[in-house]
């Protein structure tokens, strides 16, 4: 059976550079605790992980956002820990802790150990994919995701989430052979993971590269950015007669923009910090600019977040040969209310519409 027809195709187009009538918009974790359908399915579930390891369940939340906003594309929900924890690494889900590792791996028989995973390991998610496509009938786009090859070794490493970073930065400079190993092994698992998404059905691929930007200049390239581009070199660019386009996003990674952006892929995610017209010029329109509103905007009430959403699109400038996909600069917080996603909506496409005209 063929795939529905795609109803609304603004997400991909952009991220291609072509046409469209207005800048298209989706959130990072738009499917998450801030609203409470969300919790409610969650709690059904009975944790995270039981959440993101029932393809149905992951359907019916990845879904949810979609029947309150005009979103432009759905997010598969998972984690960008699955792969890891194909690996035998034991992920858990700590209340108030967030995610941790029973065996990280610190030592040279740790790292000799790690093999990319049984891809079996993961038909949890590949079957999330093929439901998700199903129950969207076309109505836009489904985007599949991954972390970066570094920012997993950094979970990976340190066993958990990080303030300093002490445990892989050590590894770093004291043993960067074991290391690199670690880094070409994810490099080829996350290829083979975002693969078989986009086998599944996902229409675009994004890869969270969340900890590139603790790393100093030139260890950036070397541990982070080589690592990211060996998967994008690894991706199917085209399925079904379409282009499947592939987003990196690094955190903190405003410094190394150009470089990003000639990594191979078709957009680059910025946080924030990052001037959406200075970034435009300096990758001088060779890649779409997803972005990048602070997350936080969110909390101000309804004319400081139109207000925020326009001076986001100006700041993009005239539409011409780029492409913009608006989001935040990072992801929603749980904390926010759900009215100022509408408001942020409604505001990016009726404001766009008028800039794109």
């Amino acid at each position: 059976m063929s795939a529905p027809v795609l109803k609304n195709d603004v997400f991909l187009r952009a991220l291609l550079r072509e046409p469209v009538p207005y800048t298209p918009v989706w959130l990072m974790r738009q499917a998450g605790r801030y609203l409470p359908e969300y919790n409610a399915t969650r709690a059904r579930a009975g944790s995270f992980l039981g959440l993101a390891k029932h393809p149905e369940l992951a359907c019916e939340v990845t879904l949810q956002p979609l029947a309150r906003y005009q979103l432009d594309a759905a997010i598969l929900f998972s984690d960008i820990l699955t792969v890891p924890d194909a690996m035998g690494l034991g992920l858990n889900f700590v209340a108030g802790e967030g995610p941790q590792f029973a065996h990280p791996v610190r030592t040279e028989a740790d790292v000799a150990r790690l093999a990319v995973p049984d891809l079996e390991r993961l038909r949890y998610v590949f079957d999330a994919v093929s439901v998700i496509r199903r129950e969207l009938q076309g109505r836009v786009p489904l985007i599949g995701f991954a972390g970066s090859p570094w920012t997993i070794a950094c979970y990976m490493v340190e066993g958990r989430g990080s303030d300093d970073y002490r445990q892989i930065k050590s590894m770093l400079y004291a043993r960067p052979d074991l290391l690199h190993r670690m880094l070409e092994i994810n490099a080829q698992a996350t290829a083979q993971y975002l693969n078989a998404q986009i086998e599944a059905g996902a229409q675009a691929v994004m890869i969270f590269d969340s900890w590139g930007g603790v790393l100093a200049d030139g260890l950036f390239q070397q541990f982070s950015l080589a690592y990211t581009r060996k998967v994008v070199a690894g991706l199917v660019r085209e399925r079904d007669a379409r282009p499947v386009p592939v987003i990196v996003f690094t955190k903190g990674g405003g410094l190394w923009l150009e470089e990003i952006a000639a990594c191979g892929c078709d957009a680059v995610g910025v946080d924030w910090t990052v001037n959406l017209a200075q970034a435009r010029r300096r990758v001088d329109d060779r890649v779409a600019l997803q972005g990048n509103l602070d997350p936080m905007t969110l909390f101000g009430g309804e004319a400081a977040v139109r207000a925020q959403a326009r001076r986001v699109l100006d700041d993009y400038g005239p539409v011409g040969a780029g492409g913009h996909v608006f989001n935040l600069g990072h992801g929603i917080s749980q904390h926010t209310p759900p009215e100022a996603v509408a408001w942020l909506v409604d505001e990016v496409h009726a404001y766009s519409a008028a800039l794109h005209r």
